[in-house]
């Protein structure tokens, strides 16, 4: 038993319902994003609003705060009652900080601005989201005062995603990056060893058929289909569970160019495959979760690029895709390999090859800093972003749907959301390197022994939920905090050796 200490016990009692209500909550978030009718939204924008400040409440009951501060002074607490302890307070203080009225205004905003985002990228209209977007980044520098910070009211923004992360890091890891990979960018594209496009991406296919491929790579890789998963569609992929056993992805569907929805599949199971592997022992707690969206990424990096992207995965999978997909047998293993990983600056970050991605990073962090300190107004961002982006990769959007729109995350208000993205890129270099120490990765992945794969990230990673902070597990089991040189590293030697 992880949890021994009677006062933890008592706590964790008191935090089922709160537990209930993320539950809960994240049902309602997977519905909206897949089969909610649009019209829905009235009574979800209420019904999200009411259970966030029911949570609150909750969460500041003061009998359960009287327990954890009790708790606290126990010295004699094991590594997962202080991780139960140490998330708690976390949660506890900014519950504090942020009053009712904010956390309400914010669900209520950004469940509207969701649907207002999805009709505006479609129609290339940014003036009809421009008003949403102020009231989000005015809310979000709201949440930073009453949150508290020192040095840049991103700070206490960047924390609420990535525990312990301050600007100063994500300067220092975006600068450094922002430094070298333009060396290797420029490189890669000059040898001309990776295409800058691939003959498969104009090609159409079967949705019908391409969900089978989906659906047969994830058994391979090991994912619980219809036992403690589903697979299913929506606008923007993504992950989302609603505790250790129910874990869904979804992922998209546009009926060309197949590795977006493939390598989207794969890049989702990275996320679910963390949550499905937390110990059990760890449910309905407050550490029954990711140690940080960083981490987390980490995951989801490894498995897209990693393996995914690899020669040795191409050739594993290729029997899949030359059974259901007619036009794959026209293209040999390592054709379709080069497909995977086409290099090519391009405007979609979505879409964009792991050499160029984290200059997107880049472009974003600098400006949601700049937005938060006024020192850039919300209607200034569309020429900034095509400038900017013409400025670290060289191409320029020609319309706001494929510029300052493309992405969901501020309609959902997730201001401080984008660093972790190159954080997990960098832990997943960081595991990369790791991992060869002790086996040969690539040769697991030839042999799709991909249970070993999993098992190495459930002891190093997964197992600990948030017991751990996500700096400290990362020196715990990868030796060190973020080293953006080990994702420097992987790449010269994957591109240009």
């Amino acid at each position: 038993m992880v949890f021994e200490n009677p006062i933890v016990k008592k706590i964790l009692e008191k935090y089922r319902a709160i537990w209930s209500i993320s539950h809960a909550l994240s049902l309602m978030s997977w519905d909206s994003e897949t089969y909610m009718p649009r019209e829905g939204v009235r009574d979800r924008a209420v019904a999200r609003a009411e259970l966030e400040l029911l949570r609150q409440q909750l969460l500041l009951r003061p009998d359960l705060v009287e327990l954890v501060e009790l708790a606290d002074s126990v010295e004699s607490l094991n590594d997962y009652e202080r991780g139960v302890m140490r998330v708690l307070k976390r949660m506890i203080r900014i519950a504090k900080a942020l009053p009712p009225w904010l956390v309400a205004e914010r669900a209520k905003v950004t469940q509207e601005a969701m649907i207002v985002w999805r009709e505006a990228k479609a129609k290339n209209d940014f003036n009809a989201f421009k008003p949403y977007l102020e009231r989000i980044f005015d809310l979000a520098r709201k949440t930073a005062d009453y949150l508290g910070w020192e040095k840049h009211p991103y700070d206490a923004l960047l924390d609420l995603y990535e525990e312990g992360l301050r600007t100063e890091d994500v300067n220092r890891v975006l600068g450094y990056l922002k430094s070298e990979l333009k060396h290797v960018i420029n490189r890669v594209i000059s040898e001309g060893k990776y295409p800058q496009k691939h003959p498969l991406e104009e090609v159409k296919y079967d949705v019908s058929k391409m969900e089978i491929v989906n659906r047969k790579v994830l058994e391979l890789l090991g994912y619980p289909l219809g036992v403690r998963s589903r697979l299913d569609v929506s606008a923007h992929p993504f992950t989302i569970d609603m505790g250790i056993f129910d874990v869904r992805i979804t992922t998209r569907y546009e009926g060309v160019d197949f590795k977006r929805t493939l390598m989207a599949v794969v890049h989702e199971f990275g996320h679910a495959i963390y949550q499905l592997q937390i110990d059990p022992a760890l449910s309905y707690t407050p550490v029954s979760d990711g140690a940080s969206l960083g981490v987390h990424e980490g995951q989801s990096r490894f498995w897209e690029n990693i393996v995914g992207r690899s020669r040795e995965f191409v050739e594993y999978i290729y029997p899949v895709l030359r059974e259901h997909l007619d036009f794959a047998a026209k293209y040999t293993p390592e054709e379709i390999y080069y497909y995977f990983n086409t290099v090519k600056p391009s405007l979609i970050r979505v879409d964009a090859d792991e050499v160029t991605y984290n200059m997107h990073i880049v472009l974003r962090a600098d400006l949601e800093k700049m937005v938060l300190t006024g020192e850039v107004k919300v209607g200034d961002l569309p020429e900034l972003w095509n400038n900017y982006m013409e400025e670290l990769l060289g191409v320029k959007p020609s319309s706001h749907s494929e510029g300052v729109l493309q992405d969901i995350h501020w309609s959902m208000g997730s201001v401080g959301y984008f660093p972790t993205y190159t954080l997990g890129n960098i832990v997943a270099a960081m595991m990369r390197k790791t991992m060869m120490r002790e086996f040969n990765l690539y040769e697991k992945i030839a042999s799709g022994d991909f249970t070993s794969i999993r098992e190495w990230q459930r002891g190093k990673i997964h197992k600990y939920g948030a017991v751990y902070a996500p700096k400290d597990l990362l020196k715990r089991s990868l030796g060190s905090e973020y080293r953006p040189e080990d994702l420097v590293e992987y790449l010269v030697e994957k591109y240009l050796k």
